[in-house]
């Protein structure tokens, strides 16, 4: 089952355009709830752009599906995290001028950084993931910290420009995507994916999770939230659903040789 986590950072940036009140991304969270959502992801982000302390205390209180907080290693974020005990703590790079999370977080250059926080979080009973390029030794690097997850940073699909450069990238995303099994994490998904991009990865199977915010915020200013939502978790059923026809075809053309 491919499940989706609603990024409902971008409703906040709309919010903080104007320094209002309103869109309230804590109310974004319980429409995309409604709307079928599995999960909700925030990014608290050092410089507090867009979600707030606000926003995490309430999120916690009110998100009845999973709540997964990307965050960096900031000592001050890392005691925040550990106080609200959100479901997921999903370890990503921050930059102050990046309009959002560019690239995956170099686990195998900050190990030492991160293993200790990481274990903290494991140790307060929250899932640990690691935003991180399709790349072996990332993956290997985020399994030997301790992490019991990661995600798949999957702008190199999302942002190739011809049908060759996305065939390489799928590729790399199945060979990151295996190895993560064989190192016995649980592998998400997420960045640049849209309603136009989502099913050839959603089709691979074997993702527990994508994580998606701008496309489904754009569309539901146009449809509503809740109608936003319905329609993205109805392209990862229909993948997952051609996935399976296509693995009949080919078990039974393989009989068929024989």
């Amino acid at each position: 089952m491919n499940k989706l986590g609603v990024n409902i950072d971008h409703v906040a940036t709309v919010r903080q355009a104007r320094r209002a009140d309103e869109p309230d991304p804590v109310w974004a969270a319980a429409e995309a709830e409604l709307g079928g959502a599995d999960g909700i992801t925030f990014h608290l982000r050092e410089d507090r752009r867009h979600i707030t302390d606000r926003d995490a205390e309430l999120l916690k209180r009110t998100v009845a599906t999973k709540l997964n907080m990307e965050m960096t290693l900031d000592p001050g974020i890392v005691k925040i995290a550990l106080r609200l005990k959100p479901d997921q703590c999903t370890l990503v790079p921050e930059h102050r001028q990046e309009l959002t999370t560019e690239g995956g977080l170099d686990v195998a250059r900050l190990r030492r950084r991160l293993a200790p926080v990481v274990k903290r979080l494991n140790g307060a009973g929250i899932i640990t993931s690691a935003f991180i390029e399709p790349a072996k030794e990332q993956v290997l690097a985020s399994a030997a910290c301790g992490f019991k997850a990661i995600e798949l940073w999957t702008g190199g699909y999302a942002h190739a420009q011809n049908e060759p450069a996305q065939a390489a990238a799928l590729e790399e995303l199945v060979i990151a995507l295996e190895l993560g099994w064989d190192c016995g994490l649980t592998v998400h998904a997420g960045h640049g994916l849209t309603y136009r991009n989502i099913e050839p990865v959603a089709a691979l199977g074997g993702f527990e999770e994508f994580n998606i915010g701008h496309s489904i915020v754009a569309r539901a200013v146009f449809v509503g939230l809740r109608a936003a939502v319905r329609e993205m978790k109805r392209l990862l059923d229909r993948a997952l659903q051609t996935a399976a026809v296509l693995d009949r075809f080919d078990v039974e053309e393989a009989a068929q040789k024989k």
